[in-house]
């Protein structure tokens, strides 16, 4: 009976077992994704080679979590071909900008979505169009200019912001969206702006010596300019090992009729009154015959005493023209002493007086004078009168005797109206009691800049002019002023 039992219980046990189990069904497939593309722009247009894309996708058993896109791009003059990798983006729209180096392009576009099971779509929606080439922007550098020279310092100041760099872009189809400049052949820089300082730390060293910048503009269609705009200039470093260069800008040949003076006697005239002890420590300069100084030759010296002591008529003095140099200059920490005839209206040659200079203009800014005004010709200038301790200086009637229509004084004295900040009034217009121009008389005709990074003293009068005596002494009280003595 025992094994009748253990048949049962077995029996009864096998089909509880069964009993007990889940039926199951075979899983379904995971459906790929569909892709539609929007018909805008229209299929076979011709376009600019940066165009907008819009897609959408749908997925009957999940979701669409990405899309891919890509293109390839055809040459149909050059007769081959790029293909694009396919990107990934969760967006369902993309500006792109298509190559287009053969004069036309055919564009295939395809963009697939992928589910959330990461099906993709095997079938791609595609649209197709032309682009014709685009042109590649092109800069033009404006500053440094080829062999151009520049004062260097080791580190920025106030005044010496670096080298000063200034270029422009044209871009034929389209914008310029961005620039870059490369120092010395070190990597490009991108940067939105056209006009910049490039201090010393950016350039290799050592820093005296040639240099290279390198500018390239990139357009909207992210083609970059194929002929790089390149200068090579050099950098000097300022010495100061010399303390004065006498610069000789005076044109005998624009004196006043009745005048004899030569180019020896005003050389004579100005090695007198500012040469020192050592001649190792001064040199001349003619501007006629060598014109402006080279940076190396300038870079030696402390002071620079530039005259043009002629009375021009037909046009400025030279000094106007060399702004760039004397802005240099100063802005490394050299001082300079500016004295002629008709020296600041120079600056204004073709503007009425009285005249305000803008802000950022060289008298402004360097010499910092706001706004002059002229004596008229024939006004009679006898003397300066000294302030801020510098000595009265009376005038040389001797050699403007017999000069119409000086008779003995000057007239045609450039006056500082208004100056700016940190400068003091070391001359004044002075004239004879009896004179018929008493307006001019206690204005400013002479300033001194006393400034941390250089000093600069500015005659509105021809110094060679003045009693040799009278003049001495007011070289001596200049060059005191600077610092120099």
């Amino acid at each position: 009976m025992k094994w009748l039992i253990y048949i049962l219980i077995i029996f009864f046990g096998i089909g509880r077992f069964y009993s007990c189990r889940k039926t199951t069904s075979v899983e379904s497939p995971n459906f790929p994704p569909e892709t539609m593309i929007a018909n805008v722009p229209a299929e076979g247009d011709t376009l600019f080679p940066l165009v907008k894309l819009y897609w959408n996708g749908g997925d009957a058993d999940g979701f669409i979590a990405a899309y891919e896109y890509r293109y390839i791009s055809y040459h149909l003059t050059k007769g081959d071909s790029e293909v694009f990798n396919w990107v990934r983006t969760d967006k369902t729209s993309q500006t792109i900008t298509f190559s287009s180096s053969d004069e036309i392009n055919l564009q295939k576009f395809e963009v697939r979505a992928v589910d959330n099971e990461g099906a993709v779509d095997p079938t791609p929606a595609q649209k197709h169009f032309y682009t014709p080439r685009t042109i590649p922007p092109q800069v033009t550098i404006l500053k440094p200019m080829v062999d151009d020279q520049y004062f260097v310092l080791e580190q920025t100041t106030d005044w010496w912001h670096g080298i000063q760099l200034i270029f422009t872009g044209t871009d034929a189809d389209g914008v310029i969206k961005s620039y870059a400049y490369s120092v010395d052949k070190k990597p490009f820089i991108e940067t939105q702006d056209t006009m910049l300082f490039i201090g010393p730390d950016q350039f290799a060293t050592p820093l005296a010596g040639e240099h290279t910048i390198r500018v390239i503009a990139k357009d909207n269609t992210d083609l970059i300019s194929l002929d790089t705009a390149e200068v090579k200039f050099s950098m000097i470093k300022p010495t100061f090992n010399k303390t004065l260069l006498i610069l000789d800008e005076t044109n005998e040949n624009n004196w006043p009729a009745g005048i004899s003076a030569t180019d020896d006697s005003v050389d004579l005239f100005y090695r007198e009154l500012f040469a020192l002890e050592d001649d190792n420590q001064w040199d001349e300069w003619d501007y006629h015959e060598q014109g402006p100084p080279l940076r190396e030759i300038l870079g030696q010296y402390k002071v620079l005493v530039w005259h043009g002591d002629d009375r021009p008529t037909l046009g400025p003095h030279a000094l106007s023209e060399n702004q760039e140099l004397f802005k240099d200059y100063a802005s490394v920490g050299g001082n300079f002493v500016l004295s002629g005839w008709r020296m600041i209206k120079s600056f204004a040659w073709r503007s009425s007086l009285p005249y305000s200079f803008p802000e950022e203009d060289f008298v402004h800014k360097y010499l910092h004078i706001k706004r002059i005004d002229e004596s008229i010709l024939g006004s009679n200038f006898t003397h300066a009168v000294g302030n801020s301790g510098f000595s009265t200086l009376h005038v040389d009637s001797s050699k403007l005797a017999n000069v119409f229509p000086f008779y003995g004084a000057l007239s045609q004295i450039n006056l500082i109206v208004e100056q700016g900040a940190f400068t003091k009034s070391i001359y004044a217009y002075g004239t004879t009691e009896n004179s018929k121009f008493p307006q001019y008389r206690g204005q400013v005709c002479g300033l001194l800049y006393y400034g941390t990074t250089f000093r600069s003293v500015v005659l509105g009068f021809p110094l060679f002019f003045i009693e040799k005596e009278d003049a001495k002494k007011a070289a001596e009280e200049i060059l005191q002023s600077l610092k120099i003595k």
